[in-house]
């Protein structure tokens, strides 16, 4: 498929495509002609979502933040704008303004023009109503559904109004716009105006009303929050109070410190125990019965002065202790202890002459032991009374400790609460100070006429028209597979092709006659062409003389190729010898009405006479009957060497090739074959296996001849 090919298709019909694209444009004026000019009136809102101004104490709705939550912030705005309700509102006002007004936007329908007072009243009665309530039109109720058609038949419905109704965002700026489309430059304004202010009023007061919800919502369940915590403080303090619980932190650490020195206390005490027995045990050993006799008997004054004093010494000691090692008391013990000190001495210096002197700092020695011995004894029950008294009292400060502290947590958890509540609340109530605030920048006013489109539609619909012409013609072009020229024929086959003859218009011409002056100029074109089939014939027949033509179907033109190669090789005084070969339809039979037929020619091998135009005429009767049916293949092959040596050219004109056997046969005996192919036809399925027959001929097979050809071939032969 060639572009060249489209572009001579559109050639063709190019009267066609010029009639329909200015009955396009002719339609499109008369129907755009009418149409009324358009008034545009536009607003802005302003929203303040970008403004950085209106942000300066609200940190978290910055102008900085994400795009996308930006864009779903307008986006949420300008769906709102859309609603039914607000469009409503519109309508309503619209429609009272036309039926009070004495220069309405639009005058009633031809279906409402003929309303009384009355009904007009009614009308008005009820739009106001649903105007003040912002009630939608109720379809259900008869009344208010009529009310409704006579919104829709003056274009003032929802419907009507969006179409011509445009609300966008300004680009990145702060400013939402609407537009409104119309035929009344004031109807255009006055719907922008109404509209930008019935939004404006119902953004600001539902959204007051979320906000003043939601602040009322958290101030209450702030102070729930707070009175749930002062009563959790209010139980801890009373508990303590109870318990008579200051700090038990940190009472429980001044109770063990004391437990850790008091048990220090204990193991100082032990040790000093076991080392005093030991070391009195071992002076006592020194003493016999005697001395100790002695001493005892001469000291029983001085021990009597020295257990006074260890029995005070005991006695402050357990004070002491008891008293958690107050400091107020060593003085004390220390004094008593060095007057023991002092009395221990003096009984042992009464007695220096005596002989057994030398044991007397061993009995000091002993009685210093035993004091100490003693007063570590009686530290130690002190030591363990305190330190069961401490241990006491820190395992009764355990309980409480575990209620006090699931006071605490409560109270933690209590006062999280109440922050975040009071965070929420505080943002809340001042978001809702520094909130959205709508205002329409500047009133729509009403303006100009929009430049007419008129000319653009009638333009558009003149080049859309001749889009659809190019664009039908083209899937013909593509969807017709038939063969138009001789290079279509050789790529669809791979068979060479021979040349071209052309369709000639009028009747069927008389093929005696086309070589005479007279039919020149009406068969030149045939004329030229045919002597160029002819010459490509001769090149391939190379001396040969037996040429079979042929076809794919029928009607296809190869009987009058055939005469017509006849009369044009007598034209050059050439002996040529035409045989009707085809049994089926015997055309040239017919026509020319020959004297001898093939029957009788191939049985008796009859006598051929030659006409004074060089042409001897073998035809048939016709009938069920095959070439080899008349006679054998040998005798026919003989009949056509003595054939060759008679004439110059031998044509036969062939059935075509759905007819199988019956041309096969006359092909035996051809030394070339030519096949005749009508042009503007297609090769079906079934004629392809025609076309392998004619390839597996190989050489005998010459090429193909297009016939009534519209794009015509030049005479050079076109091989695959």
């Amino acid at each position: 498929m060639e572009l060249s090919a489209y572009f001579k298709l559109l050639g063709k019909y190019k009267y066609v495509i010029l009639a329909i694209v200015l009955a396009a444009v002719v339609a499109s004026y008369f129907l755009v002609k009418n149409l009324p000019d358009e008034y545009v009136s536009r607003t802005q809102i302003a929203t303040g979502i970008v403004d950085a101004s209106t942000h300066l104490l609200d940190k978290d709705n910055a102008p900085n933040a994400q795009s996308d939550q930006i864009n779903r912030e307008f986006s949420n705005l300008m769906e709102i704008i859309k609603l039914k309700k607000l469009v409503d509102q519109v309508s309503y006002q619209l429609i009272i303004h036309d039926l009070t007004s004495n220069a309405p936007f639009r005058k009633l329908n031809h279906d409402f023009k003929n309303l009384s007072p009355a009904a007009v009243q009614h009308a008005l009665v009820v739009y106001r109503a649903k105007l003040v309530n912002g009630e939608p039109l109720s379809l259900y109720n008869k009344d208010e559904s009529g009310l409704n058609e006579l919104l829709i038949s003056m274009h003032y419905d929802e419907r009507s109004l969006r179409k011509s109704l445009d609300i966008a965002r300004e680009e990145e700026s702060d400013f939402i716009s609407v537009t409104f489309t119309s035929e009344n430059p004031q109807l255009s304004a006055f719907v922008v105006n109404i509209l930008a202010k019935e939004f404006i009023e119902y953004y600001s007061v539902n959204i007051k009303k979320n906000e003043s919800n939601a602040v009322d919502f958290l101030s209450n369940l702030m102070n729930e929050k707070k009175s749930a915590l002062d009563q959790k403080k209010e139980d801890l303090q009373q508990y303590k109070i109870k318990n008579g619980i200051l700090n038990l932190e940190d009472q429980s650490k001044s109770i063990f410190a004391q437990i850790l020195a008091y048990t220090d206390k204990k193991l100082e005490n032990q040790r000093n125990l076991a080392a005093n027995e030991g070391a009195l045990q071992n002076v006592v050993s020194k003493f016999d019965p005697q001395s100790r006799k002695y001493i005892e008997s001469a000291i029983n004054q001085n021990n009597s002065e020295i257990a006074a004093t260890n029995e005070q010494l005991k006695t402050l000691n357990d004070e002491y202790v008891h008293s958690g090692f107050n400091p107020q008391y060593k003085p004390k013990l220390d004094s008593l202890q060095s007057a023991l000190v002092t009395q221990l001495h003096t009984t042992s210096d009464k007695y220096l002459i005596d002989p057994r002197i030398g044991k007397d700092a061993l009995v000091v020695q002993a009685q210093t032991l035993e004091v100490s011995r003693d007063l570590a004894k009686y530290s130690e029950k002190s030591i363990n009374r305190e330190l069961a008294d401490l241990n006491a009292k820190f395992a009764r400060l355990v309980p409480f400790d575990a209620t006090v502290k699931t006071y605490e947590f409560d109270i933690d958890i209590a006062t999280k609460e109440y922050l975040d509540v009071l965070n929420r609340y505080n943002a809340t109530n001042l978001q809702s100070k520094f909130s959205i605030r709508l205002l329409q920048v500047e009133a729509a006013t009403p303006d100009i006429a929009q430049p007419s489109k008129k000319m653009a539609l009638i333009a558009l619909s003149g080049l859309l028209s001749l889009f659809i012409c190019l664009f039908v013609l083209f899937v013909l072009f593509y969807l017709d597979d038939s063969v138009k020229e001789p290079s279509n024929l050789v790529a669809r086959t791979n068979l060479p092709m021979l040349g071209a003859l052309n369709m000639v218009k009028g009747p069927k011409p008389d093929l005696r006659t086309i070589w005479e002056v007279e039919n020149r100029n009406k068969m030149q074109q045939f004329k030229e062409l045919l002597r160029s089939v002819r010459f490509e014939i001769d090149q391939e027949l190379k001396g040969e003389k037996v040429l079979a033509i042929t076809s794919l179907n029928k009607h296809e033109g190869k009987t009058l190729i055939a005469v017509s190669l006849a009369y044009a090789y007598s034209a050059i005084n050439k002996k040529v010898l035409l045989i009707d070969g085809n049994f089926d339809n015997p055309s040239i039979t017919r026509n020319l009405q020959p004297t001898l037929f093939v029957e009788d020619y191939f049985r008796t091998n009859a006598y051929i006479e030659r006409d004074n135009s060089k042409i001897s005429v073998l035809g048939n009767r016709g009938g069920d009957v095959t070439l080899l049916e008349i006679n054998d293949e040998k005798y026919i092959q003989n009949e056509f060497d003595q054939l060759r040596l008679r004439y110059d050219i031998i044509l036969i004109d062939l059935p075509p090739l759905d007819s199988l056997n019956k041309g096969k046969e006359w092909i035996l005996f051809a030394n070339k074959t030519v096949a005749v192919f009508e042009a503007n036809r297609s090769i079906s399925k079934s004629q392809k296996q025609y076309i392998e027959y004619l390839k597996l001929l190989n050489n005998k097979f010459a090429g193909w001849i297009l016939n009534k050809a519209t794009v015509i071939a030049s005479s050079k032969k076109s091989k695959k």
